[in-house]
């Protein structure tokens, strides 16, 4: 994350010029900013899918079930559409020395339950996610908390199959930096100094939780009580494989207060289906729209689409376990298959200029991004460099082709077409067969990513947690962090992280996430392909849509007609 004593939020010159040069004209709402007067009782319907995992705050680093939960829970803060924090149930967050920090929780707000939200949520809820015995995939969140290593501590075991295995073996249960001074104070102790550490407090992982999530974790995560402008119609709202049904939180009176009866998330596994829905008047709002529509959707539904710039990347990544791609042999092959990605004939092509080629592991939307990074220009198409790159590593150890090179990718997220671009780009330039290996839920691929079984590589993208060049080089890439599931480590690069997440302004922290940059271009762990923007659509039945800076769509503000 950024030091600095006040925290920025998104440069809206830069939001403004990737979404100029990334989307053409239009890029926004066409109709978007309408009245909000609509039926405020009527329920709207949205495109997703089956959520990976029971839904649980800490548990949840995934499209599908963040945008569930991040209607169901309210953090200390939120984060407004340019990606701005704004209080929501922080009364006041102070710290004299960016290490320290005393944080004043709102009185008089209560889950869905009836339960009281006090200080004490929050800190179950943050040791809870922490404590690697509870396995939540975003416990890493927590590692700057004084006290982190004791609940989070692991060691190697061999299993049953010969294998070793990282097996939780805390020798705390609650973090020492984390102290409940009274109902509604908390005091929170940092490892070392990181004055822009509140800017995280928005995500969920830092959500509060009633007494019984932890109490019943799996139950309570098929059924969440939360604290949100939302909540579960009913229980058994989620159907798997099929629906969620949320409805407005009366008692809510946070800043996304809903404009609209309630959301039912319809599961789709092909965006193709569902784009035909919003024709029809059937679904009312997707945000994920089919490949051969990008060059349509503007006429489709000239007064009702979205084409917006976001703080999202995608990229195509590589397990450190795939033998093909390790040694010096395999930092020359993910050299050869980055420079044989022609990433601006696929962003014109297949996506129609909605994308814009990456220079680099973040995003243009974040304050500090550098297009300049040393080492970016592997990013740069170039067949024979390309050619060459793999001869050398065939001169160090010949690839193993007796099977084809997989691309993982999810048929609910509209990537069939990419995904086949970049396998003809791999078997033209390089000579080796390559092809897409679908899946029709994105969970299917986290889970096999997870498990670290993925028979190829995979495509990913990254949605921001919160503005700061650190969540897309942290989470995802860091030595055992929630993300990281392809295993990438290298202390050079961790090492950079930690300096700049201690660094004394927000030029020196970024600075420092630039040098770590650096290291992961020599490396290439995952390669960038493209910047992202939100494109949406939706039926004549509601209006006042639109996306936030890290490309969620405002269900809340949603109104029907």
């Amino acid at each position: 994350m950024r030091f600095a004593r006040t925290s920025k939020a998104l440069g809206m010159v830069a939001i403004a010029a990737l979404a100029l040069s990334a989307c053409g004209a239009g890029g926004g709402t066409s109709n978007g900013s309408g009245s909000a007067a609509g039926d405020p009782n009527k329920i709207i319907t949205a495109y997703s899918n089956e959520p990976q995992n029971a839904l649980l705050p800490a548990n949840t680093n995934e499209v599908y079930g963040g945008r569930v939960v991040e209607l169901l829970f309210e953090g200390l803060r939120a984060y407004d559409a340019n990606g701005k924090p704004v209080d929501a149930l922080a009364e006041s967050i102070e710290s004299p020395d960016g290490q320290n920090y005393t944080i004043k929780v709102k009185t008089g707000t209560k889950f869905s339950n009836g339960e009281e939200v006090t200080a004490k949520s929050f800190v179950d809820a943050w040791n809870f996610a922490a404590l690697s015995t509870n396995l939540q995939n975003n416990g890493t969140f927590f590692e700057s908390v004084e006290g982190y290593a004791d609940v989070s501590a692991v060691k190697t075991e061999k299993g049953a199959d010969g294998k070793e295995k990282d097996i939780p073996a805390p020798t705390a249960k609650t973090m020492s930096g984390l102290v409940l001074k009274d109902d509604s104070t908390i005091q929170v102790k940092l490892s070392q100094p990181e004055a822009d550490w509140p800017l995280r407090l928005g995500y969920s992982a830092f959500y509060p939780l009633p007494s019984e999530a932890m109490k019943d974790p799996k139950k309570f995560g098929e059924n969440p009580v939360g604290n949100g402008p939302y909540k579960l119609a009913k229980e058994g709202a989620w159907v798997h494989d099929q629906s969620i049904s949320l409805v407005k939180n009366a008692d809510y009176s946070g800043p996304r207060a809903a404009k609209n009866g309630g959301v039912t998330f319809k599961f789709y596994t092909d965006p193709g289906p569902a784009y035909t829905d919003i024709q029809a008047n059937n679904l009312d709002v997707t945000d994920v729209l089919p490949t051969n529509a990008l060059r349509t959707y503007e006429t489709d539904f000239p007064e009702n689409h979205l084409n917006k710039a976001y703080a999202g990347n995608a990229t195509l990544n590589i397990p450190v376990y795939n033998p093909n791609f390790q040694g010096e042999a395999g930092k020359l092959r993910r050299q050869a298959l980055s420079m044989a990605i022609n990433r601006e004939e696929i962003t014109k092509v297949i996506f129609n200029g909605t994308r814009i080629p990456a220079k680099d592991f973040t995003a243009p939307v974040i304050d500090g991004y550098n297009e300049n990074v040393a080492g970016s220009e592997f990013l740069k198409f170039d067949a024979a460099k390309a050619k060459d790159l793999w001869a050398k590593a065939e001169a160090i150890k010949p690839y193993d082709a007796s099977k084809r090179l997989q691309l993982a990718y999810n048929t609910d997220g509209g990537n069939k077409e990419w995904i086949d671009a970049v396998a003809n780009n791999i078997k033209n330039n390089l000579g080796i067969q390559a092809e897409g290996q679908p899946f029709a839920k994105f969970a299917e691929i986290l889970n096999l990513r997870k498990s670290k079984t993925l028979p190829g590589l995979t495509r990913a993208g990254w949605q921001a947690d919160y503005p700061s060049l650190y969540n897309f080089l942290g989470p995802l890439l860091k030595t055992g962090s929630s993300s990281n599931y392809e295993g990438y480590s290298n202390p050079a690069f961790d090492k950079l992280l930690t300096e700049g997440l201690g660094a004394k302004s927000t030029d020196d922290a970024n600075k420092k996430f630039s040098q770590a940059q650096e290291v992961l271009f020599k490396d290439l762990p995952n390669l960038p392909l493209w910047y992202q923007a939100r494109q949406a659509v939706w039926s004549q039945n509601v209006t006042n849509v639109d996306s936030g800076w890290n490309g969620v769509l405002q269900y809340y503000n949603i109104t029907a007609k």
